[in-house]
């Protein structure tokens, strides 16, 4: 027994002494470092700030109810703050410091070029420095390569990747039978590249009436002015434009639209946040769908408990911006050191191989699995379209902008699930 709970034991009643030490204890329990690396700073420091705020409210409760469960005692986690700027090699600096700090998990997600950088740069690290090695828990790198030719015991993502959330989207636009001509744009760097190359692909499959008139990539966060790329749109006659932009390079895209009367449907990846909403007004009306693991609007108990505690948390409008998947990830995590009785990140990753998530800890409203052959949680997705709020099934509004989106189309997770070519090696 430590001096302090020695001298209280003779200072205070026995039940209140003992009270004492064990806070004593749970108080000095060493924390679980997670190391959000993102940019926090420069053109999409507004996403990244975003996504902070999911994992610290997901880090939060977890503490809230006690912290993970470990033989020794509960022990809380810590979130740490790395800005990458924005920059590949930044953000590898970055996980240098995280390693050097004893940080065992590494959260990223905004890139999916920085991505595959930290996967290989984890790969090396971990064989070179088996004792300090890390986990990569990614909750928005989309590329499908990177859990296919690229896949790593290391790393495991908790978003639906580019060719699952095509899937629903051309499933809906499929449906759109007066949709005679559609334009692609998207942002110049993998991800981008994939999502026009595997659309046009989709496209063609589930709609070979439907002519592309326009294929077209941009530079990434470098364009202030949106204007020419909707200009072409416009002049091209498209009825829809496909794009997986997101942050910034998104929301300008679709203010550009709406300043220019683009009479379009946006079928896109992150259109119901950030900004993007607001941007458009009126004009966004029954125009710009979106597709995610969750929306705010979807309409179950459970689910609005959910987003109406996030609020709770951050009331500022600007704020607002939650996704079921980053909580659940944290969840996962959680779930996978207490299944492993450890927080060993080899042993933390053989744990959450086909880990089953029943959702519970988010309240019943998200569940989900992640797949043990190639490190991709498997959920269900939903495509919904942007209306005004206080419509049916519009409760909520985004980022109070006084417009919300609807569910158009569910899909379970069964189906959302694609075919995998992972072929990792083991530990």
């Amino acid at each position: 027994m430590s001096w302090n709970c020695f001298a209280r034991h003779y200072l205070r009643p026995l039940v209140a002494a003992g009270a004492l030490c064990l806070a004593l204890g749970a108080q000095a329990a060493e924390p679980i470092k997670l190391a959000l690396i993102e940019g926090l700073s420069g053109p999409f420091g507004n996403a990244g700030e975003a996504v902070y705020r999911n994992i610290l409210w997901a880090t939060e409760r977890v503490n809230a109810r006690g912290g993970v469960h470990l033989p020794g005692g509960a022990r809380p986690l810590q979130l740490l703050r790395l800005d990458s700027k924005g920059a590949t090699e930044e953000a590898l600096a970055m996980l240098r410091s995280a390693v050097d700090q004893r940080a065992g998990f590494v959260l990223q997600g905004n890139s999916s070029a920085t991505a595959a950088a930290l996967v290989d740069a984890l790969n090396k690290h971990n064989e070179r420095e088996p004792q300090r090695r890390a986990l990569f828990l990614n909750y928005s790198a989309v590329d499908p390569v990177l859990t296919n030719e690229k896949c790593s015991f290391w790393h495991f993502r908790f978003d639906a990747h580019a060719d699952m959330r095509l899937a629903a989207l051309t499933d809906e636009l499929a449906e759109d039978r007066a949709l005679q001509k559609i334009y692609l744009i998207g942002q110049d760097y993998s991800f981008g590249q994939h999502v026009l190359k595997k659309g046009r692909e989709m496209i063609a499959a589930k709609r070979p009436d439907v002519q592309i008139v326009g294929d077209e990539l941009h530079p990434v966060g470098r364009v202030k002015d949106f204007l020419p790329y909707v200009t072409k749109i416009k002049a091209s006659g498209a009825q829809a434009v496909l794009t997986g932009n997101w942050g910034n390079d998104l929301t300008l895209l679709i203010r550009a639209a709406r300043d220019v009367g683009l009479n379009a449907r946006f079928y896109t990846f992150y259109g119901n946040g950030l900004g993007a909403p607001a941007a458009l007004g009126d004009a966004g009306i029954d125009r710009v769908l979106a597709v995610a693991e969750w929306h705010p609007n979807v309409g179950t108990p459970s689910s609005d408990r959910f987003y109406e505690a996030f609020r709770t948390r951050f009331p500022k409008p600007e704020d607002d911006y939650v996704h079921a998947r980053m909580q659940a990830m944290v969840e996962v995590l959680v779930a996978a050191m207490e299944k492993a009785r450890s927080v060993d990140p080899t042993a933390v990753a053989r744990a959450m191989e086909g880990l089953t998530y029943d959702g519970k800890t988010l309240g019943g409203m998200h569940s989900g699995q992640m797949r043990a052959a190639d490190h991709q949680f498997i959920q269900p997705l939903y495509v919904s379209v942007m209306k005004k709020a206080g419509g049916p099934g519009v409760r909520f509004d985004n980022e109070g902008s006084g417009y919300g989106f609807r569910t158009l189309r569910f899909v379970e997770a069964a189906r959302a699930e694609q075919p995998q070519q992972c072929r990792m090696k083991r530990y």
